[in-house]
């Protein structure tokens, strides 16, 4: 990350989404050997050889093998697949830019200057206000709103995302550089605000 971070840029926080999205996952975990276990010692009792008489002892090693391979599988395919995919998202909060980073092997990321914010907002289901999670929007009005969804502790990390808006330099760009005052009397034209173009 330091690396990335402009001229007299700070990282203010780093998180990750909220945790509930593994507890299915923690379940399967648990219960999956369990299960695999149960059935390797009802395989090992001989007991398939009641219920179908064409299998042999010879056929055991062969199943308690394709037991545990069937675990083996589930662990992977889906505990591991979900824990991989929730280690790998990270919101950053930078004291000028807030970054969305995702993926392990395809990464997806997009940043956001707090400069180009002009509203936050929080959305929070019954689950997530239970958690204290939701999901932050950034309002950067013509660009669009960017989601940071499951954010944990979702009013202290929009606190920290107002208060580094309230430091933010003015009339500075993200690049560190003053925009000049430009001088409009010298304009071939009349400047006026708002209103209709009476010309």
């Amino acid at each position: 990350m330091r690396k990335e971070l402009l001229p007299g840029e700070q990282v203010l926080t780093i998180t990750r989404q909220q945790a509930r999205s593994l507890v299915f996952p923690a379940l399967v975990f648990v219960l999956v050997p369990a299960l695999a276990g149960f059935a390797c010692a009802w395989i090992t009792k001989g007991n398939p050889q009641r219920l179908a008489p064409f299998i042999t002892a010879a056929w055991t090693p062969w199943l308690v093998g394709a037991c545990l391979g069937m675990a083996a599988w589930v662990l992977l395919a889906y505990c591991l697949k979900r824990v991989l995919r929730w280690h790998s998202v990270r919101y950053i909060l930078t004291s000028r830019r807030v970054l969305a980073k995702s993926g392990m092997f395809r990464r997806g990321e997009w940043q956001v200057s707090l400069m180009a914010v002009r509203n936050v907002g929080i959305e929070q289901g019954m689950i997530q206000r239970s958690l204290r999670s939701g999901n932050i929007s950034l309002d950067t009005g013509h660009s669009g709103i960017y989601l940071l969804k499951d954010v944990p502790e979702v009013g202290k990390f929009r606190g920290f995302i107002l208060d580094a808006m309230d430091q933010l330099p003015r009339g500075e760009v993200l690049e560190g550089e003053v925009v000049p005052d430009i001088d409009v009397s010298g304009l071939p034209w009349e400047v006026r605000e708002g209103g209709r173009d009476e010309r």
